[in-house]
């Protein structure tokens, strides 16, 4: 992938789409996916993708002025977002067409709802949903088992794009596979909303 630069890393990906582009300095960590026109700045700080997330279609990300772009493991960044400088925690879902601005910090198991636009240096708490402009929390439930399973969908497809397959979800074995990790998923939840 020397294309992207030398200050690109790359590490053991899922699918990077050919019309991707990515500069500056930024990390791609297992398992992530980049879909198509999916485009990453980072000329000054640093971008950094966690492991099994999926950066959808038309996606741009930038740093900002003081703070580089966060992305945490097991998130699914949907269409058309920005993401601007901003940190998002593990296991989140942000929803189309969201903008999320510098200095924004975002908890983990969070749904931010499509169309939101978080201003800069609003900070979200863990299991929160979002939705507004000004976005700001509506209700706190933990979202842990199904951020994880839209990522863990992405994952599959990203594996079966790469392998020139793309109508993986109806496949028998995807779906199989699906229902055996909501089982998983909502064990593993359970003691996370006991915690709580």
């Amino acid at each position: 992938m020397s294309e992207f630069g030398p200050d690109v890393i790359i590490n053991n990906t899922a699918y990077l789409h050919p019309s991707a582009l990515i500069y500056g300095k930024v990390r791609l960590e297992k398992g992530v996916s980049l879909w198509p026109y999916t485009v990453i700045r980072a000329e000054s700080e640093e971008v950094v993708i966690g492991e099994y997330t999926n950066i959808q279609d038309f996606v741009m990300i930038h740093v900002g002025a003081s703070t580089g772009t966060i992305v945490g493991s097991h998130c699914s960044i949907t269409h058309h977002c920005t993401l601007h400088g901003c940190t998002i925690g593990d296991n989140c879902l942000i929803g189309i067409n969201t903008t999320i601005m510098d200095g924004c910090v975002i908890g983990n198991n969070c749904i931010v709802a499509g169309h939101s636009f978080l201003k800069e240096g609003t900070v979200i708490p863990d299991n929160s949903i979002v939705m507004g402009t000004p976005g700001k929390v509506v209700r706190t439930q933990n979202n842990y088992a199904r951020c994880r399973l839209n990522a863990f969908m992405y994952y599959r497809n990203a594996l079966a794009f790469t392998r020139g397959e793309h109508r993986e979800w109806v496949s028998d074995d995807c779906l199989k596979e699906v229902q055996s990790e909501i089982d998983k998923l909502q064990k593993e939840q359970a003691p996370l909303e006991q915690q709580a």
